[in-house]
């Protein structure tokens, strides 16, 4: 009898310029929740990439129920019972559930005992029956383009149940949840468990681990730094094990000091594509010197209200004022140039190109300019040096710096290039939506420092968050939407959390 499910010895890992996994040895029994705990780019995806057939390691070895093995392929990995959910799945969006759950593996039938046909029929009902098992709730015959990121995630899960795979690895699964998501997800990594499966959670978010993990591995800069067991472990141990120096998300600030009138909204109202109004006659203004936050349950219009502001979004009514100028009509190129600088929501649809390089998306906003470009030609000297400054300056970790591709680098290094090119804009108006979603404690430390210090710098900040002790630390104004309409402006320091809360859920009495 084995003493170890999964078993990965001495494993080491290099891409040009970096080693991802330096020597690194887990054990992990069977049955458990053990987590992974690193900053973005640490080397934990690569790691449990090795575990699931996508690279091969440099050196080392790994071992499943006692036996050594050599995982060529995701394919050979399922064989051995583990499955994958990544950090940006993998589905087809215009097939339905249960044509993404059965991709590969097609349940065949005979019509008339010899024309073979798909039985879809048979899919459908097995994964519903799966569904309601495993209390994941979904639809087998609704596309996946109509769903939302929860969804999406429990269709991956489903994926793995339906190819009955028992060593399960979640990739940064909350990196994109919301927190009533979140709650839903962990509850069914506990119930997973007490089905039996393992399960190795890919996270930096401590106090999630904390609620369902039973060990954590620590990783930094590609190496075990230890292995705790999480319950005889504080928090603010394995934030600064993880990170390598002490670190504290007290934000300190001074008072703000308001400065001229920087962004004016009036009666600003935003219908979806459906022509449902998202965003109902939303007034707000924000000062030089200010961090107006914008408090609220996911889904109540404040993500469509920076859009707008920022073009990626029509208006049917009302007006934006950025600096006394009307900029309601005008272009996403024309609101950059005015003054906007934008941390969008969604990084991967909005804020880079992924297919270009790290240098190239760092020039994204001013490549047209000089000394970025010269009659017409980019120059491609001027772009990596200033590209090589942000990297050093925001801590952006990437194999290849300037010339890694984008897509190649981890969720929370994509984000760190998104802030580093808008603030380097030096804009009178900075708007971040979620600006610190999936990133480590460590970024968000720094994230949040920097927001402050753009704030006494006397930029506006809009800040859009769905983490209400962000909400509650960063901003000085906060204005609580619900159902698309602003339930309350006030000073941050008048309001209690409990009062925000109440708001955010449509309590105003």
């Amino acid at each position: 009898m084995y003493e170890y499910i999964v078993e990965m010895k001495n494993i080491t890992k290099r891409f040009p310029g970096i080693v991802a996994n330096d020597d690194i040895t887990i054990q992990i029994k069977k049955g458990e929740i053990y987590a992974i705990l690193g900053e973005n780019g640490a080397g934990k995806s690569t790691l449990m990439s090795i575990l699931f057939g996508m690279y091969e390691p440099d050196e080392g070895e790994i071992w499943i129920r006692g036996e050594k093995v050599k995982i060529q392929s995701p394919n050979h990995a399922a064989k051995l019972n583990i499955g994958m959910v990544h950090q940006h799945f993998k589905l087809v969006h215009n097939y339905t559930v249960a044509e993404n759950i059965i991709l590969g593996i097609e349940p065949i039938k005979k019509l008339a005992g010899f024309i073979p046909y798909v039985d879809i029929k048979g899919a459908n009902k097995n994964i519903a029956d799966l569904s309601k098992k495993y209390g994941l709730q979904v639809d087998p015959s609704q596309k996946i383009e109509d769903m939302n990121v929860s969804l999406q995630q429990r269709v991956e899960i489903l994926k793995m149940l339906y190819r009955e795979a028992e060593i399960l690895i979640f990739d940064e699964p909350t990196a994109l949840l919301t927190p009533q998501e979140i709650d839903y997800l962990l509850n069914i990594i506990q119930e997973l468990r007490k089905a039996g499966k393992t399960i190795i959670l890919i996270t930096h978010k401590l106090e999630e681990i904390k609620r369902v993990a039973d060990r954590c591995a620590i990783l930094r800069k590609g190496q075990l730094i230890d292995v705790l067991d999480v319950k005889e472990t504080s928090t603010k141990t394995m934030a600064n094990l993880m990170v390598g120096r002490e670190v504290s998300l007290e934000i300190e600030k001074k008072p703000p000091k308001f400065r001229d009138l920087v962004l004016e909204v009036d009666n600003l109202t935003v219908k979806n594509q459906d022509n449902f109004d998202v965003v109902k006659n939303v007034s707000f203004k924000i000062h030089g010197g200010e961090v107006f936050a914008i408090a609220g349950v996911s889904g109540n219009g404040q993500v469509e209200i920076a859009d707008a502001i920022a073009g990626l979004t029509e208006i049917s009514n009302g007006s934006i004022k950025l600096n006394g100028v009307d900029i309601s009509n005008f272009s996403i190129r024309e609101r950059t140039i005015e003054g906007i600088s934008y941390i969008p929501e969604d990084r991967q649809a909005y804020g880079l190109i992924l297919d270009f390089s790290l240098a190239e998306n760092l020039a994204l906003k001013d490549y047209y300019k000089d000394p970025f470009c010269e009659k017409g030609f980019l120059n491609k000297d001027v772009i990596d040096e200033y590209g090589n400054k942000l990297i050093e300056k925001y801590d952006i970790r990437s194999s290849l710096g300037i010339h890694t591709q984008v897509r190649q680098m981890s969720g929370g290094n994509q984000q760190k290039a998104i802030v580093a090119r808008e603030i380097e804009l030096d804009s009178p108006l900075m708007i971040f939506v979620q600006p610190t979603r999936g990133l480590d404690i460590g970024a968000i430390e720094n994230i949040q420092k920097m927001i402050i210090e753009e704030r006494d710098k006397g930029k506006a900040i809009l800040l859009v968050s769905l983490e209400l002790d962000e909400v509650m630390s960063v901003a000085d104004t906060i204005g609580i939407i619900y159902n698309g309409e602003i339930q309350k402006i006030a000073p941050a320091d008048t309001l209690t959390t409990k009062e925000v809360g109440e708001y955010m859920m449509g309590v105003t009495a």
